[in-house]
């Protein structure tokens, strides 16, 4: 039943980006920037609220805030969590290093694949990050249904940021596109 739900919302998602519609006007696509990346507020400069002082790109403020808002519903959801083991008993410790490292890869990653030139992406490739022999923090190796509560989730935290649909549904197509190299089991 759960995986039903979850195929229906992926199909969804896509249907949204295929017909580029929405009911609310709050939520309709404007005129379509060139990139994901310019969507989520591009490269306009805005102060970080991470760090006093520091200004950081709208754009990448708007996917770090999703990335993190993600990372702590997986945290909460026990059908995905196990996989995060080593990163739980850590932020479970006070030890925030790992959850900073896994934050940054994941914002550099998806600042990368939405558009951004001002960033790159330096961590493992998707089948070496997801696989516990080449990646000893990852407990176990996914399988469709964990992929499609990766998802859920991550529409979850993008629509507690306010992301509207049609960015949603953008962002799915993305994370979809990797799924072949994340689901390994």
């Amino acid at each position: 039943m759960k995986k039903a739900k979850i195929t229906l919302l992926v199909a969804f998602l896509g249907i949204v980006l295929a017909l580029g519609i929405s009911c609310k006007k709050s939520n309709s696509a404007p005129n379509m920037p060139q990139t994901l990346y310019d969507s989520l507020g591009g490269t306009a400069m805005v102060p970080d609220p991470a760090m006093q002082g520091a200004m950081i790109e709208k754009g990448r403020l708007g996917i770090r805030s999703v990335v993190d808002s993600a990372i702590f519903v997986i945290a909460a959801d026990t059908s995905i969590n196990s996989y995060f083991k080593v990163l739980l008993q850590e932020v479970s410790s006070g030890n925030l290093s790992g959850f900073n490292a896994l934050s940054k890869n994941l914002t550099d990653f998806f600042c990368v694949a939405t558009g951004a030139k001002n960033f790159s992406y330096t961590g493992k490739d998707m089948v070496s990050a997801h696989n516990p022999a080449t990646n000893p923090r990852m407990n176990g190796k996914a399988m469709n249904d964990d992929f499609d509560s990766f998802v859920a989730d991550v529409v979850i935290a993008a629509k507690k940021n306010g992301l509207p649909d049609y960015l949603i549904a953008r962002l799915g197509t993305i994370i979809n596109s990797v799924r072949s190299q994340v689901v390994q089991a």
